[in-house]
């Protein structure tokens, strides 16, 4: 079956988070919301008719994870990561960014020190600064137009400090970087050896573009999957992120009994109805869909790259190597932050993502959205080139 990515679909008067927090958040309406990270590509005919068949039966009462829930996320893993779970080792949580949150509720104390590795998304900084924690950052250093981890200056850090927790981004967002498996079995070292665990953040996981494979990080090593709690979800890579349905993965005994020993009492590891029933039919029959939609975005990129070095050749593409997030590393039009976000807001108007909020390293950077149709953002990036030139 050949799906319409090209499709354009109405979101307004559906309480879409990215048109009606244009007003509150960029002081304008009328703006091309190329911003927050959700797409706007109908969900699979297979959620979409699974969801239809549920609400058709009427009754929505208490409800219990379906017998093949569990395996239906065992089974994924297997198939499209290569990582072997145990149903057992798996949990229902409410939301990846929850998760984190939840982890340092259990795992750390007000005072402790959390390691991120800015520029990064923007949750990992603000949720341990919201509890009190004390975030120490690991800037990743750019290189080549292309992220790497600083683990020499994560080895430094340990050895002067204690802290407690890093919470990673794999793949990363904003650079969208899929992490080799040399990078993270050294990762997984440095924090075995100073004891400290690793919140791996996967929700971009299954959209490894074409030429990349995404690597759990609990896989790469037994360090790794001593140390780790990972958390995934279908909802970014279905475009359901509005349903709720993460899930936390932790193969350590006691790290999973002391995180359900929290989630349990207060009923934050049980489902909905319709988590369960889109997640069950996103893993048993949304694989070809999910193909098509990363082929669509790779030509979106393309699209994009090619767009920017023929016509605004100041302002750089970070190609992802995962995810319908763009890096554009736009220092060379020599604006400040004000005057850059100016450009793509009042002149262009535009709604992207300012740099600065995913911490050091972001500055002079935007983050662009391209998991919509293709008219879009050649409409988009229309209105940018005059913009620039204007």
């Amino acid at each position: 079956m050949k799906f319409n990515f090209d499709e354009l679909v109405d979101r307004s008067h559906t309480d879409s988070v990215k048109l009606d927090k244009l007003k509150s958040l960029y002081g304008e309406v009328d703006l091309t919301p190329l911003w927050v990270a959700d797409t706007d590509f109908k969900s699979p005919p297979a959620i979409i008719e699974a969801m239809k068949k549920r609400v058709e039966h009427g009754v929505f009462g208490y409800t219990t994870p379906p017998e093949n829930y569990l395996s239906s996320i065992v089974q994924w893993l297997q198939s499209r990561h290569h990582w072997t779970v145990l149903p057992e080792q798996i949990n229902f949580v409410p939301g990846v960014v929850k998760g984190i949150a939840f982890a340092l509720d259990v795992f750390t104390r007000e005072g402790d020190r959390v390691i991120i590795q800015p520029p990064v998304y923007h949750p990992f900084r603000l949720v341990p600064t919201a509890l009190k924690r004390n975030v120490v950052n690991n800037p990743l250093i750019l290189e080549n137009g292309r992220y790497r981890m600083d683990l020499a200056g994560l080895r430094e850090i340990l050895s002067r400090q204690t802290c407690k927790l890093l919470i990673l981004c794999n793949p990363h967002n904003p650079g969208g970087r899929v992490w080799s498996k040399e990078e993270l079995k050294e990762l997984a070292e440095i924090c075995s050896d100073h004891g400290v665990m690793v919140i791996s953040d996967e929700i971009h996981a299954d959209m490894a573009l074409p030429g990349f494979r995404h690597i759990p990080f609990a896989s790469v090593s037994r360090e790794a999957e001593e140390i780790s709690l990972t958390l995934m979800a279908p909802s970014k890579t279905f475009n359901i992120a509005g349903i709720v349905s993460s899930f936390a993965v932790i193969p350590n005994k006691e790290i999973r009994e002391q995180y359900l020993g929290y989630l349990e009492p207060r009923e934050l590891s049980q489902g909905t109805i319709f988590a369960y029933t889109a997640t069950l039919a996103a893993y048993e029959e949304g694989a070809e869909w999910l193909e098509q939609m990363n082929e669509y975005v790779q030509g979106n990129v393309d699209f994009v790259n090619n767009y920017l070095k023929e016509h605004i050749p100041q302002i750089k593409a970070m190609l992802p190597e995962a995810s319908f997030l763009v890096w554009l590393d736009c220092r060379a039009l020599h604006l400040s932050q004000q005057e850059l976000v100016n450009l793509f807001v009042n002149r262009a108007r535009l709604a992207l993502n300012d740099g600065t909020m995913f911490g050091p390293g972001g500055e002079g950077f935007m983050r662009l959205n391209v998991g919509t149709p293709r008219q879009v953002l050649e409409q988009a990036l229309n209105k940018l080139k005059n913009a620039v030139r204007g």
